[in-house]
């Protein structure tokens, strides 16, 4: 098996510090859990920003400066700005770290139930212009799928045009689909030859999912965006302690992990 490429995701826009207090919301804060989880093994640090407060945004200034403060403390690591944002952003704010010209971004595909009354929303023409303006500045989307939906829409849509292939794609299970072994195999069935992927499993599921990805070949995404426990009733005193059970894992496996150059390499970006 290839070597596995694992995703921080240090702090979303939903979880607070309500939920665990090591959420990071300030420069300094998100600069620290990046680079914890990379010290643990992450290549990749999947990017939500937050003001002081912990308020979530899509400010192109905040990630620029965020961005610099992770790149100081690891200066090769890959970073993945996320271009969800928050549910009810509209398409212009969730776009602007893509002017930042990342490696990499987040590319939602399909509009979905985000818990209670909150909808997140990606009509077909978001998806068609988030994948334009990537292609455009040549950034390499991950294409997040949240049901097996948005991966015939993922297809379809490199078939006109809008997403080059080969496509990387992550799938969220425990939101909108069921985390199970069954679901994953079947979402991994459904992608086109030649794409990678990658799973995350939200709440409780972030590490059976994690076993399971490492032991198909997969690679693998935690963080504190997904979940905030390092096992049940423990929360996780950083981003880094979730790595560290994905590395641990991994090893029992028998899977190597990749640093961000061979996660390039894997994942066919130019280092920027």
């Amino acid at each position: 098996m290839e070597k596995l490429i694992i995703t921080a995701a240090i702090c979303g826009a939903e979880v607070t510090k309500e939920h665990n207090p090591n959420v990071p919301y300030t420069v300094e804060e998100i600069g620290r859990e990046a680079e914890a989880a990379y010290k643990a093994g992450a290549s990749i640090i999947h990017l939500h920003v937050r003001y002081d407060d912990g308020t979530p945004t899509q400010d192109k200034e905040r990630f620029r400066v965020c961005i610099e403060e992770i790149k100081r403390r690891c200066p090769d690591v890959i970073i993945q700005p996320s271009t969800g944002g928050a549910v009810g952003m509209s398409d212009e704010e969730r776009l602007q770290p893509v002017e930042l010209l990342p490696e990499m971004a987040s590319l939602d595909c399909g509009t979905l139930n985000f818990g209670g009354d909150e909808i997140f929303v990606n009509t077909e023409n978001t998806i068609k212009n988030f994948g334009r303006v990537m292609i455009e500045k040549g950034v390499k989307p991950e294409i997040e799928v949240f049901d097996k939906g948005m991966v015939d829409y993922a297809i379809r849509f490199a078939k006109e045009g809008y997403i080059l292939e080969p496509m990387h794609f992550n799938f969220v299970l425990g939101v909108q689909m069921a985390a199970t072994a069954r679901d994953l195999a079947f979402m991994v069935d459904s992608i086109p030859a030649g794409s990678t992927w990658t799973v995350t499993g939200i709440g409780r599921h972030e590490m059976p999912m994690a076993a399971i990805g490492i032991a198909m070949g997969g690679h693998v995404r935690v963080g504190f965006e997904d979940n905030v426990y390092l096992e049940r009733g423990v929360l996780a005193k950083s981003n880094g302690e979730l790595v560290e059970k994905v590395v641990r894992l991994a090893k029992e496996l028998g899977r190597e992990i990749a640093t961000p150059d061979e996660a390039r390499e894997i994942l066919g970006i130019k280092r920027r």
